[in-house]
């Protein structure tokens, strides 16, 4: 027997069992990542002008799971100085049993893309009243690049419970307080019917509640979806560009702000056990945030993060130019 008889002995399994082979292959893994992280923004073809996503300033400082916390888990709260979220899981009534089904938490990436996505279809039109069958689809695709059932089935799940959900929104800032109880979302189908060649559909439209949408109005943190698409693999990346997008530009030019690792943690970071797990993991995708918001001043050091006041990703005069366009659809 020759050594090519040998799948042990084989040229393929010689090569591939190298280190430099294995080490390769894992660099082919992130540098899908990292090739996302420095592609230039994404300019649409209509009018040669980056598409614009927003979040509610609440979301952008107490974010949802970053994992499955179990559907028996059927609240989550978070609380980041002024801003304080409280979500809870909801249920939905089956269409054909007729039953209440319990459905869980919203969470991970999916959940904060959709937020993104329709706060800016609603900001566009000044309207709570959504078109999603194909908007939807169309986001899923430019954030993924590509539109596989299994992929929207799973943003659909998620958008069932970001739906049913009751989610408290509070902030105060001086001698103001607001508080939003409602669902973000407070029509449309929910559950996950398919046409005759097994693709997922999404339902026509969507109406965020008014209160919702009356908040978000006054308190929209405008960004780049071209840095979404970029960050859309980790849920802490998302919630780091978020948080960064509406805190930096309101720092005061001549005081820079410091926060500690403790707080840090406790913002972003409380499921870790060991504090050097979370240094390691936010060191890691904050380089990756700012890679994106290369505006962004900020130095990190053993002790904690300074702010420095930035210019945010996107300008008050960049969301005047979008909203400032004639919309064809409209």
């Amino acid at each position: 027997m020759n050594d090519g008889d040998n799948p042990q002995l084989s040229l393929g399994n010689i090569i591939a069992s190298l280190p430099a082979v294995r080490a390769a292959k894992k660099v082919n893994t992130t540098s899908r990542v990292h090739r996302r992280l420095i592609e230039p923004l994404e300019l649409t073809g209509e009018d040669n002008e980056q598409r614009l996503s927003f979040q509610h300033t609440v979301f952008c400082q107490a974010g949802l799971p970053y994992r499955n916390p179990g559907d028996d888990v059927r609240e989550w709260k978070r609380k980041q100085g002024a801003v304080s979220l409280l979500v809870e899981a909801g249920q939905a009534q089956h269409p054909k049993s007729g039953d209440w089904v319990k459905l869980g938490l919203p969470w991970g990436t999916k959940p904060r893309l959709i937020l993104a996505h329709l706060n800016a279809e609603a900001i566009r039109r000044q309207s709570p009243v959504i078109e999603v069958e194909s908007s939807l689809s169309a986001f899923v695709k430019r954030i993924r690049r590509f539109d596989g059932g299994r992929e929207i089935r799973m943003f659909k799940d998620q958008l069932s419970r970001l739906s049913v959900a009751v989610v408290r929104l509070a902030m105060t800032r001086g001698d103001r307080a607001f508080q939003v109880n409602s669902q973000v979302v407070t029509a449309f189908e929910l559950w996950p019917e398919l046409d005759e060649r097994q693709r997922v559909l999404w339902p026509s439209t969507i109406r965020l509640s008014q209160d919702y949408f009356t908040s978000l109005q006054e308190h929209a943190v405008p960004l780049n979806e071209a840095d979404l698409v970029a960050l859309a693999h980790s849920a802490l990346a998302l919630d780091l560009y978020f948080w960064l997008a509406q805190r930096l530009h309101r720092v005061t030019p001549l005081k820079s702000v410091f926060i500690t690792w403790a707080a840090l943690k406790q913002q972003f970071g409380p499921d870790y056990g060991r504090m050097c797990d979370f240094k390691t993991e936010f060191r890691k995708t904050l380089r990756q945030v700012r890679a994106r918001y290369q505006r962004a001043i900020i130095d990190l050091d053993d002790h904690g993060i300074t702010l420095h006041h930035s210019l945010p990703p996107v300008t008050k005069q960049q969301v005047m130019l979008s909203h400032s366009k004639p919309n064809p659809c409209s």
